[in-house]
Protein backbone atom coordinates (compact mmCIF):
# COMPACT_ATOMS: atom_id res chain seq x y z
CA UNK A 1 0.00 0.00 0.00
CA UNK A 2 2.83 2.43 1.06
CA UNK A 3 5.94 2.62 -1.23
CA UNK A 4 8.09 4.03 1.37
CA UNK A 5 8.17 2.71 4.86
CA UNK A 6 9.66 4.08 7.70
CA UNK A 7 11.77 0.81 7.90
CA UNK A 8 12.90 1.98 4.32
CA UNK A 9 13.51 5.68 6.10
CA UNK A 10 15.47 4.12 9.02
CA UNK A 11 17.53 2.11 7.10
CA UNK A 12 18.54 4.72 4.63
CA UNK A 13 22.43 6.47 5.24
CA UNK A 14 21.38 9.93 5.53
CA UNK A 15 18.87 8.79 8.00
CA UNK A 16 21.57 6.62 10.16
CA UNK A 17 23.97 9.90 10.23
CA UNK A 18 21.91 13.20 10.83
CA UNK A 19 18.71 10.94 13.05
CA UNK A 20 20.97 9.23 14.97
CA UNK A 21 22.78 12.50 15.70
CA UNK A 22 19.99 13.97 17.00
CA UNK A 23 18.93 11.27 19.26
CA UNK A 24 17.42 7.54 17.12
CA UNK A 25 15.24 6.62 20.65
CA UNK A 26 13.58 10.17 20.30
CA UNK A 27 12.96 10.06 16.85
CA UNK A 28 11.19 6.67 17.20
CA UNK A 29 9.33 8.21 20.24
CA UNK A 30 7.92 11.30 18.46
CA UNK A 31 6.99 8.83 15.29
CA UNK A 32 4.74 6.84 17.38
CA UNK A 33 3.01 9.97 19.36
CA UNK A 34 2.79 11.75 16.20
CA UNK A 35 0.79 8.79 15.24
CA UNK A 36 -1.80 8.24 18.18
CA UNK A 37 -2.26 11.86 17.65
CA UNK A 38 -2.48 11.41 13.53
CA UNK A 39 -5.68 9.46 14.44
CA UNK A 40 -6.94 12.50 16.95
CA UNK A 41 -6.47 15.44 14.51
CA UNK A 42 -8.16 13.28 11.18
CA UNK A 43 -4.47 13.37 9.67
CA UNK A 44 -2.82 10.68 7.95
CA UNK A 45 -0.94 8.54 10.26
CA UNK A 46 1.75 7.13 8.02
CA UNK A 47 2.51 11.34 6.70
CA UNK A 48 2.42 12.41 10.44
CA UNK A 49 4.68 9.14 11.68
CA UNK A 50 7.33 10.33 8.69
CA UNK A 51 7.23 14.03 9.97
CA UNK A 52 7.85 13.01 13.40
CA UNK A 53 10.68 10.74 12.84
CA UNK A 54 12.39 12.75 10.70
CA UNK A 55 11.46 15.70 12.44
CA UNK A 56 15.44 16.73 13.69
CA UNK A 57 17.07 15.17 10.96
CA UNK A 58 18.94 19.08 10.44
CA UNK A 59 20.74 19.12 13.85
CA UNK A 60 23.47 20.69 14.00
CA UNK A 61 26.17 19.58 17.13
CA UNK A 62 26.63 23.05 18.98
CA UNK A 63 30.07 22.10 21.01
CA UNK A 64 32.73 24.61 22.75
CA UNK A 65 35.59 23.01 24.29
CA UNK A 66 34.07 19.32 23.86
CA UNK A 67 31.06 20.27 25.48
CA UNK A 68 27.25 20.71 24.58
CA UNK A 69 26.80 24.74 24.33
CA UNK A 70 22.91 25.02 24.95
CA UNK A 71 23.21 28.74 24.67
CA UNK A 72 24.89 28.63 21.20
CA UNK A 73 22.22 26.09 20.37
CA UNK A 74 19.53 28.70 21.51
CA UNK A 75 21.12 31.64 19.55
CA UNK A 76 21.72 30.03 16.28
CA UNK A 77 19.90 26.53 15.89
CA UNK A 78 18.19 26.47 12.54
CA UNK A 79 17.53 22.91 12.38
CA UNK A 80 14.03 22.81 11.41
CA UNK A 81 14.52 24.90 8.02
CA UNK A 82 17.91 22.54 7.47
CA UNK A 83 15.68 19.64 8.53
CA UNK A 84 12.89 20.56 6.23
CA UNK A 85 15.35 20.58 3.14
CA UNK A 86 17.14 17.31 3.96
CA UNK A 87 14.22 15.37 4.91
CA UNK A 88 12.47 16.49 1.38
CA UNK A 89 15.48 15.59 -0.33
CA UNK A 90 15.43 12.05 1.40
CA UNK A 91 12.31 11.03 1.19
CA UNK A 92 11.81 11.91 -2.63
CA UNK A 93 15.11 10.02 -3.23
CA UNK A 94 13.40 6.88 -1.29
CA UNK A 95 10.51 7.40 -3.77
CA UNK A 96 7.79 9.46 -1.72
CA UNK A 97 4.29 10.80 -3.02
CA UNK A 98 5.63 14.12 -3.86
CA UNK A 99 2.87 15.84 -2.36
CA UNK A 100 3.28 14.02 0.73
CA UNK A 101 7.06 14.88 0.98
CA UNK A 102 6.63 18.12 0.44
CA UNK A 103 3.35 18.49 3.30
CA UNK A 104 6.13 16.52 5.38
CA UNK A 105 9.20 18.97 5.26
CA UNK A 106 6.63 21.86 6.35
CA UNK A 107 5.65 20.09 9.18
CA UNK A 108 9.83 19.52 10.02
CA UNK A 109 10.04 23.47 8.89
CA UNK A 110 7.13 24.16 11.74
CA UNK A 111 7.88 21.63 14.61
CA UNK A 112 9.14 24.30 16.82
CA UNK A 113 8.86 28.31 17.27
CA UNK A 114 12.28 28.50 17.01
CA UNK A 115 12.44 29.53 13.23
CA UNK A 116 8.55 31.60 13.84
CA UNK A 117 8.69 34.70 13.20
CA UNK A 118 6.85 37.01 16.10
CA UNK A 119 3.29 36.92 16.60
CA UNK A 120 0.16 34.86 14.82
CA UNK A 121 0.66 31.84 13.11
CA UNK A 122 -1.90 28.79 11.62
CA UNK A 123 -0.75 25.74 11.64
CA UNK A 124 -1.95 23.00 9.35
CA UNK A 125 -3.47 19.40 11.96
CA UNK A 126 -0.04 17.49 10.60
CA UNK A 127 2.35 20.53 11.48
CA UNK A 128 0.16 20.82 15.30
CA UNK A 129 0.34 17.06 15.48
CA UNK A 130 4.17 17.02 15.03
CA UNK A 131 4.86 19.76 17.06
CA UNK A 132 2.72 18.14 20.18
CA UNK A 133 4.21 14.77 19.05
CA UNK A 134 7.60 16.23 19.76
CA UNK A 135 6.61 18.15 22.82
CA UNK A 136 5.01 14.73 23.97
CA UNK A 137 8.93 13.12 24.67
CA UNK A 138 10.65 16.23 25.69
CA UNK A 139 12.80 15.86 29.23
CA UNK A 140 14.73 18.79 31.31
CA UNK A 141 18.05 19.76 29.88
CA UNK A 142 17.15 17.94 26.37
CA UNK A 143 17.81 14.93 28.06
CA UNK A 144 15.31 13.64 25.24
CA UNK A 145 18.66 13.62 22.60
CA UNK A 146 20.70 11.60 24.84
CA UNK A 147 18.51 8.43 25.20
CA UNK A 148 19.60 5.38 23.80
CA UNK A 149 18.49 2.06 22.53
CA UNK A 150 19.99 -0.19 20.58
CA UNK A 151 19.88 -0.96 17.19
CA UNK A 152 17.78 -4.10 17.23
CA UNK A 153 15.36 -2.70 18.96
CA UNK A 154 15.43 0.50 17.03
CA UNK A 155 14.41 -1.61 14.01
CA UNK A 156 11.91 -3.83 15.76
CA UNK A 157 10.10 -0.47 16.81
CA UNK A 158 9.91 0.85 13.50
CA UNK A 159 8.79 -2.59 12.15
CA UNK A 160 6.27 -2.03 14.65
CA UNK A 161 4.99 1.18 13.82
CA UNK A 162 4.73 0.32 10.39
CA UNK A 163 2.73 -2.52 11.05
CA UNK A 164 0.46 -0.44 13.22
CA UNK A 165 0.06 2.10 10.20
CA UNK A 166 -0.68 -0.68 7.44
CA UNK A 167 -3.37 -1.94 9.75
CA UNK A 168 -4.92 1.49 10.34
CA UNK A 169 -4.86 2.13 6.88
CA UNK A 170 -6.21 -0.94 5.62
CA UNK A 171 -8.82 -0.64 8.38
CA UNK A 172 -9.71 2.43 6.99
CA UNK A 173 -9.62 0.79 3.10
CA UNK A 174 -12.51 -1.58 4.52
CA UNK A 175 -14.66 1.22 6.22
CA UNK A 176 -14.98 2.96 2.66
CA UNK A 177 -14.89 -0.49 0.64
Amino acid sequence: MRKVTLANIYNHRITQKYVRRSGMAHAIAVAYHAFDLAKEYGVNPDVAAKAGFLHDIGHYEWYSDGEWDYQRYRDYDIHPIKGAERAHKLLVRLGEDKHAAKEIAHAILLHTDSVLPEGKFHFSPLQKVVHLADESDKQPGDQHHYQRIDKKKELSLIQELDRKIDDYLSSKVMEQG
